[in-house]
Parts: C-alpha cells; structure tokens; sequence
C-alpha cells in the first residue's frame, strides 16, 4: 500500500475537518478504517480506496463548501489546491452515487464534464460499501440501516431524501457486489 499517499490524506481531511466538524471526522476515520479492511480485495489500488475513504467527505469543510454540494466542492479543493491524483478526485466527486443527488441540484453537467465516473466499478463500489455501512459516528451498520438513518436525519420529502430514496437500490447492490467479492477472496 502507498503509505504516503494515505497519510497525506490523513492529514489533509484532518486539518479541513477535525476541529470544525468533529462528528463528520469520525465519520471519516471510520469509513477509512472499513476502506483499510477490505483494500486487499483491490490489490493495487488499496491505498487509493483508503486515500478516497479519508477524503470523501472533505467538501463539507465550511471554507470549501461553495456550491454546498459536498462531492463537488470537495473534488474541486482536492484538484485545485492539492493538484491531487485524478483518479483519487474523480472517486470524491462521484462517491454514493453523487451523480443522483447532483442532478436533483442542477448540477450534473458540471460534474460529468469536471468529473467523469471512474470507470472502476469494483473501486467505486468499493467507497460506496465503505461510506454506506458506516455512521455518522463512525461506527459500523448496514446499508439499509444507513439509508434510514439518512432519511430521518434530513427528512424523506428533502433534496437529500429524495437522492437517497432513488439511490436506495444501487447502493444496496454496490455493497451487495463488494459482499459477494469480499466473500471470494482467499483466507
């Protein structure tokens, strides 16, 4: 695993979030931790997925929330003050499933044209199943119980409860795919 690309990330979404959004930072690190899990499923790309995991969420910093879509914000601090890895900014700009809720703000285009998805479905499967069975607090659950927590946080009638709502069945079958390979792998 590339350690130094990891403890860059460490410390770029702890400088961003730690003091400022303590509960999304245990997020973080719980989500990295998963991500840490399973990286050897992805060979090679472990150390992105651990990277990615750790800086899903960064967009959400208050000073770089500026279209207060957190995937893209986030994806746009990566690439444009850190000049970081493509693929690592295509992965934050595009985890769970964003494209949905993007489209339900009116920001698609500018997604997919910044954007595009990786086309890695294991790695992206990979950050939904981490991000969607772990809690705000960072612990562990399941993707149905996550989606509910989701829509009772933000209310199902909401911009983010209509996202999850219609992102419910991929992200069911991301973590069941991500299941199904882990359940593969040798012991």
């Amino acid at each position: 695993m590339n350690n130094s690309l990891v403890e860059w990330a460490m410390r770029v979404a702890e400088a961003e979030l730690r003091a400022s959004l303590p509960r999304r930072w245990a997020h973080i690190q719980g989500v990295a931790g998963r991500a840490g899990e399973i990286g050897s499923a992805l060979g090679k790309d472990s150390a992105l997925l651990v990277s990615a995991a750790t800086l899903h969420d960064v967009g959400y910093a208050p000073r770089l929330a500026t279209t207060g879509f957190h995937p893209l914000d986030g994806a746009r601090f990566l690439r444009d003050e850190h000049g970081a890895d493509e693929r690592l900014v295509r992965l934050v700009a595009n985890h769970s499933f964003a494209l949905l809720e993007a489209e339900e703000r009116g920001l698609r285009e500018e997604l997919t044209t910044e954007f595009p998805l990786l086309e890695q479905p294991l790695l992206v499967d990979a950050l939904v199943y981490c991000d969607m069975t772990t809690t705000p607090d960072g612990g562990r659950t399941t993707a149905q119980d996550r989606v509910a927590e989701i829509l009772s946080r933000y209310g199902a009638d909401s911009l983010v409860g209509r996202f999850i709502r219609q992102a419910k069945p991929d992200i069911l079958a991301a973590v069941g795919r991500v299941e199904a390979a882990l359940a593969n792998q040798p012991r």
